[in-house]
């Protein structure tokens, strides 16, 4: 584990780092305050075209593709992601459904409560309820964090903390979440690619599990025969 420290330190540095500041905002401004400084943007066609496409990095279906194309590489690597992602996303399912139903989202707070127009982006349905935490920004976090530490390559790992935070980003940028929402939500995703790296990846145990899903169907057939 202190390998894993050690070669991830500068990352996990970083990602404290952009915790810390973001606390800072949340504890400095109220969230629709905040909500408009971050939203000042919107409205440029190349921003918000961008990001209205790169949020779908952080869809619970692309999660599970990029799982499944690891599982013919290495079924330990994909089970890895999935379970991250399915962990992250129950106990996100817990404080959206349960504990915290009744959190409006950006959408809805404008329109019945704030009572001013919010600037939208074009072809972006917005949802009113369920908005804590992100679970587009869980998903972002859980995927690319678990890559991040799969790769040992040093401009992959870069590309994937960026394209985390920017699918979380994007969430408050289309309006879909209030920066609490994704600062959660992103900090359930990476907790979960964290704490399964060293308990089920680097386990000895399950030695097939470093096979890939065609050798595992090749040897069971074999044995059949």
């Amino acid at each position: 584990m202190k390998a894993f420290v050690k070669h991830h330190l500068i990352y996990l540095f970083f990602y404290a780092a952009l915790l810390g500041y973001t606390g800072h905002i949340l504890l400095s401004s109220g969230k629709v305050q905040i909500h408009k400084a971050m939203n000042a943007a919107v409205g440029n066609h190349w921003f918000d075209l961008f990001f209205k496409y790169i949020t779908h990095l952080g869809d619970g279906i692309f999660a599970l593709i990029v799982a499944g194309i690891f599982m013919f590489f290495s079924v330990r690597k994909s089970i890895y992601i999935l379970l991250s992602y399915a962990g992250a996303g129950l106990v996100s399912y817990i404080l959206k459904h349960v504990l915290y139903e009744d959190i409006y989202r950006p959408h809805f707070v404008f329109q019945y409560f704030v009572r001013e127009p919010m600037i939208e982006v074009q072809g972006v349905d917005l949802a009113g309820f369920h908005s804590f935490p992100s679970g587009h920004a869980l998903s972002a976090f859980a995927l690319f964090f678990c890559l991040l530490f799969l790769t040992n390559n040093h401009l992959l790992k870069i590309s994937c903390f960026i394209l985390a935070v920017l699918a979380a980003y994007s969430r408050v940028y289309l309006s879909q979440h209030w920066l609490i929402d994704i600062y959660v939500g992103s900090i359930i995703g990476f907790s979960f690619s964290l704490i399964l790296y060293p308990l089920f990846y680097q386990s000895d145990k399950w030695p097939w599990l470093n096979e890939n899903l065609p050798t595992l169907l090749s040897n069971k057939n074999s044995k059949r025969v």
